[in-house]
């Protein structure tokens, strides 16, 4: 009698699964970590704002190499670059919340633990429950793209309360990003876990940058 030990295919999705996820958490920790390090390098160096051209061509050229070379091991070189140069960006940004109000540590910290509770509770219920957020891909990409474009708006007209409304636009717009990147990893959807890195560091990355907007308004002490 022979016994088959070949994996079945449903345990072998799985098991790919599992590693495109466990990847995805290393590279993801990995490019946080790299990016406070050059964020607190922008900060000693007392590097001044990077501008919005700059920082869309870099971003986006960077995110277009990036992704060409997502299957290569030059991938991870871009991804490295990529959240190195988003780390010199927010670096400029923490300057001016911790120069222009007298609790700015204090609401840097506030807005990284957000960020982190945000991110730990929607992964941990995509996670868990397994659930299928697809659904949630259209509007999202359609969200994003009008509060990107009334954020210049508000950035161009200095439209104060414009500017707040696309900040709690963002919050909850990359919130559902978190679901909906984690949902396409457990679900098979995303089968490459340096897409699904740059996928998720965005969403950390402007969902910080939402709520530090928030809290500067409502908490911050001249």
């Amino acid at each position: 009698m022979k016994i088959n030990t070949a994996i079945s295919r449903p345990e072998a999705s799985i098991l790919a699964t599992n590693k495109v996820l466990r990847n995805t958490y290393m590279l993801l920790s990995m490019t946080l970590i790299f990016s406070a390090i050059t964020a607190g390098t922008a900060m000693v160096m007392n590097l001044p704002p990077f501008g919005m051209l700059i920082t869309f061509v870099g971003f986006y050229g960077l995110l277009f190499l990036t992704t060409k070379y997502s299957n290569s091991a030059s991938g991870l070189l871009f991804v490295f670059a990529l959240t190195g140069f988003m780390g010199l960006t927010l670096g400029p940004i923490l300057s001016m919340y911790v120069k222009a109000f007298s609790n700015g540590h204090e609401l840097i910290m506030m807005a990284l633990g957000g960020t982190g509770v945000i991110f730990m509770g929607l992964s941990a219920y995509a996670l868990t429950t397994r659930k299928d957020f697809s659904y949630l891909g259209g509007f999202l990409m359609v969200g994003v793209l009008v509060a990107f474009l009334a954020g210049i708006g508000a950035a161009v007209f200095a439209i104060p309360a414009l500017s707040l409304a696309v900040s709690a636009m963002f919050i909850l717009l990359m919130s559902g990003m978190i679901l909906f990147q984690t949902s396409q990893i457990v679900n098979g959807g995303e089968t490459n876990y340096i897409l699904a890195t740059i996928s998720l560091y965005v969403s950390i990355y402007n969902l910080f940058l939402s709520l530090l907007q928030l809290l500067g308004v409502f908490n911050g002490r001249e």
